[in-house]
C-alpha cells in the first residue's frame, strides 16, 4: 500500500511541474499575440513605447485601413480582395494537382514512377525561393508579370511535387474497392472521382488548407512578381510596405490591426476544420 501511495505521490509531483511548465510555455507563446492585438487598439502612434499597456484605446486603426486617403494611400481592402481571389483559385488548382498526382502514384504502376518519386523527394528538400529568379523570367517571357494570374500559377504549379502525404492516405484505402469498380466497367477517372475522393475528406481538407494558406503568408514571390504595382499587392506585401523604414512609426498600429484581420479567416478555417486536418496528416503519414 505504501508503495502505491509513493508512486501516486511521484505521479502527482510530476504532473504538477508538467502543468507549471506548460503554463509558462503557453504564456510565452501567447504574449506576442496578445501584444499585437493590444497594439492594434492603441491610440498612441509609434512602433515602440516604453510601456506595455496602451494609455488610450481606439478603433481608428481599423477604420483607417478601409478608408485610404491622400495622406494614407494604403488600401487594405484591395489587398485583402486580391489575396482572397488568389487563395481561392490557387487552392482549387493546387488541390486538384496534388490529389491527382497522389492518386496516380498510389494506384497506378508505370515505368518512371519510382524515379519521379525520388526526384520529387529531392526537389522538395530545396526551398521554393531558390527558383524565384527563374520563375520571374518565365513569367516575364509570357507577359503576365504583375498580375494575379501569375500568382495563381506560381502557388498552384508546384503542388504536383507535394503528393507524399496524400499518397500515404490513398495507400490506406483498400485497392479491392478500385478493382471492384473496374470490374463493373468504371474508368480510372470515375474511380478517382466517385470512389476515392468521397472516401478522402480528411486529406482533401488538409490539401485545401495548406494550399489556401500560401498566398496569405508568402512575401518573397509576390514581392518579386508584383514589383511596384501596389494595386495588385497581397496582404503580406502590402502590410510590409506599410511599415518600411520611413513609415514604421506612423503606420505601425495600423499594421498590427491589419495583422489581426488577416489572422481571423485563417484561424476560423483551422478551428472549423481541425479534426479533418489532424486526421489527414496522421492518415497520410504512413509508409507507402
Amino acid at each position: 500500500m505504501s508503495k502505491i501511495k509513493s508512486i501516486s505521490g511521484k505521479r502527482k509531483t510530476v504532473n504538477f511541474f508538467s502543468y507549471i511548465l506548460l503554463i509558462v510555455l503557453s504564456a510565452i507563446w501567447i504574449m506576442p499575440l496578445f501584444y499585437v492585438v493590444l497594439t492594434s487598439f492603441r491610440a498612441e502612434p509609434g512602433a515602440a513605447t516604453p510601456y506595455f499597456w496602451p494609455k488610450g484605446f481606439t478603433l481608428k486603426n481599423y477604420y483607417n485601413l478601409f478608408h485610404p486617403t491622400s495622406s494614407m494611400p494604403y488600401d487594405f481592402f484591395l489587398w485583402f480582395k486580391n489575396t482572397f481571389i488568389v487563395a481561392v483559385f490557387s487552392c482549387i488548382l493546387a488541390t486538384f494537382y496534388n490529389l491527382a498526382t497522389a492518386y496516380v502514384m498510389s494506384r497506378l504502376r508505370f515505368k518512371m514512377r519510382k524515379p519521379y518519386m525520388n526526384i520529387a523527394l529531392i526537389l522538395g528538400m530545396f526551398p521554393g525561393f531558390m527558383s524565384m529568379i527563374a520563375v520571374y523570367y518565365i513569367l516575364k517571357s509570357l507577359g503576365i508579370t504583375q498580375s494575379l494570374v501569375a500568382l495563381v500559377l506560381v502557388y498552384s504549379s508546384g503542388a504536383g511535387l507535394n503528393f507524399y502525404i496524400a499518397k500515404g492516405f490513398f495507400d490506406t484505402i483498400p485497392k479491392a474497392l478500385d478493382e471492384a469498380a473496374w470490374i463493373d466497367g468504371a474508368t480510372k477517372f470515375q474511380v478517382f472521382r466517385k470512389l476515392t475522393v468521397p472516401l478522402s475528406k480528411p486529406i482533401i481538407v488538409y490539401s485545401t488548407l495548406t494550399a489556401f494558406l500560401a498566398p496569405w503568408m508568402d512575401f518573397i514571390f509576390v514581392s518579386v512578381i508584383m514589383g511596384d504595382n501596389h494595386k495588385k499587392y497581397t496582404v503580406a506585401l502590402g502590410l510590409f510596405k506599410m511599415i518600411d523604414a520611413k513609415q514604421v512609426n506612423q503606420y505601425f498600429t495600423m499594421f498590427t490591426a491589419g495583422s489581426v484581420l488577416v489572422s481571423i479567416p485563417i484561424a476560423l478555417l483551422f478551428i472549423s476544420m481541425q479534426r479533418f486536418y489532424v486526421s489527414g496528416v496522421t492518415g497520410g503519414s504512413v509508409k507507402g
